[in-house]
């Protein structure tokens, strides 16, 4: 039971990371009249989607209880303040991130920017040996080596890319350095995140509810 659960959850997470990735995609490169949506814009709305499905869980683990529901939101988010301003630094890096991802969306194909990004598992790596003092085993190392030359592989230019290169280096460099930055944005925001779940009581629903909130008025 446990094991197709963890199956079926797999195949939901890349069905959404995909879906996710080629529909941003096409909202930015789509042609048509009038003004472009703005990518904050994007950003707000989709961290008020996570505060209500937050509540939602919340609400669940209150048993289904509103005045529950209320007392932890009121003791746990209004009466703590100085815990909310902790996730103040990495709601900023992640409202920087998700706004680099559009810049990145605009300027690379949509399999480009997919590998491109998996480098965060790189730096999220590097940031957790560096803040949490973990330590990683030789395949791990060598896992990350062919990551990384993966990533170099999708990058190297094909016959095609070279006779539209110098129409389109401009938006491809503008969109390389954004993948890049959300990547490293990514890592350092997670294990700053992780940390602080690991030093506190509180439960993660709540730090989301926190860490949304917090990205609304970033």
């Amino acid at each position: 039971m446990f094991a197709n659960l963890k199956y079926v959850s797999l195949g939901i997470l890349v069905f959404q990371t995909t879906s996710l990735v080629l529909t941003m995609r096409y909202s930015r490169t789509l042609k048509e009249e009038g003004p472009r949506y703005l990518s904050s814009t994007a950003v707000v709305v989709a961290e008020l989607l996570k505060i209500m499905a937050c509540i939602l869980l919340v609400y669940k683990d209150s048993k289904c209880s509103l005045r529950a529901l209320n007392r932890v939101l009121h003791d746990e988010i209004l009466n703590k303040p100085m815990e909310t301003l902790k996730l103040a630094i990495p709601s900023g890096i992640y409202t920087l991130q998700n706004n680099l991802l559009y810049v990145a969306l605009s300027n690379l194909d949509a399999a480009t920017y997919q590998v491109t990004y998996q480098l965060k598992i790189l730096t999220t790596a590097l940031f957790s040996v560096s803040m949490l003092s973990k330590k990683l085993g030789v395949y791990q190392w060598l896992s990350l080596v062919i990551l990384m030359t993966g990533v170099a592989f999708v990058q190297w230019p094909s016959d095609s890319q070279l006779d539209s290169k110098e129409l389109s280096a401009g938006s491809q460099f503008v969109g390389l350095m954004a993948v890049l930055t959300a990547c490293f944005s990514s890592g350092f925001a997670g294990v700053y995140f992780e940390k602080i779940l690991k030093e506190t009581k509180q439960s993660v629903w709540i730090r989301n509810i926190q860490l949304a909130s917090r990205n609304r008025f970033s």
